[in-house]
């Protein structure tokens, strides 16, 4: 995990397999996007926005630092803004030095990170690590475990939970944690069955079959 001043924006899993991801950019930055398609032949990339404030965001000029596997061409680099439009209701960006459809591709699932300004506010849906980690996890009342570690994968987050001494990864997704409540020390989590229960383990399964011979005896 990254230091303590990392943010993590946005609840939003496919990371491809067999490619170690760079590490999220050191310092105190906000996530604010991820590039999702190639669009068009002219470089263009579809966003998936983590802000609330794209327009003000992706102005001409903004620089951003980029987060892809080591085995990326563009890992250690960061880019430029060239121009942000909307295009049939789908956020659209074209950077600097992108110029086809090619080289736009090679940029497919790179997360966008900005220097958070330190008299701007956090947006709403935003948190840093350190505010997460330690978290109480609670699932219908009932406390479950505690966030010990956010993982920041391409496609989304996970907050890794202590859970009965074993560890549970919970996509940080609005559908399965819609609340996030630091003043309160806890976050709220509705996960699908079987998520934080224990498999049968091989004597459990055993039991059903013994049970049965004995009350046939």
């Amino acid at each position: 995990m990254g230091s303590d001043t990392e943010p993590v924006a946005a609840r939003s899993v496919d990371k491809p397999a067999g490619k170690k991801r760079s590490p999220k950019p050191a310092g105190t930055q906000l996530r604010v996007a991820r590039l999702l398609k190639a669009h068009g032949l002219k470089g263009a990339l579809k966003l998936e926005l983590y802000t609330d404030d794209p327009d003000g965001r992706f102005v001409p000029g903004a620089v951003f630092t980029l987060q892809v596997p080591e085995s990326s061409p563009w890992h250690g680099k960061s880019v430029t803004i060239r121009e942000f439009r909307w295009m049939n209701s789908h956020p659209v960006v074209f950077l600097d030095g992108v110029e086809d459809r090619t080289a736009a591709e090679e940029l497919v699932k790179a997360i966008l990170w900005v220097e958070a300004d330190a008299a701007e506010q956090v947006e709403d849906d935003a948190w840093y690590d350190h505010q997460l980690v330690g978290l109480q996890v609670v699932r219908g009342g009932d406390i479950v475990g505690r966030v010990v570690r956010v993982d920041h994968l391409p496609a989304q987050d996970l907050l890794a939970v202590l859970h009965d001494e074993r560890e549970v990864l919970v996509p940080f997704v609005k559908a399965i944690v819609p609340e996030v409540d630091v003043a309160a020390g806890r976050v709220v989590v509705t996960p699908p069955a079987g998520l934080f229960e224990e498999l049968p383990t091989d004597a459990d399964e055993g039991d059903g079959p013994a049970a049965s011979t004995d009350d046939a005896g």
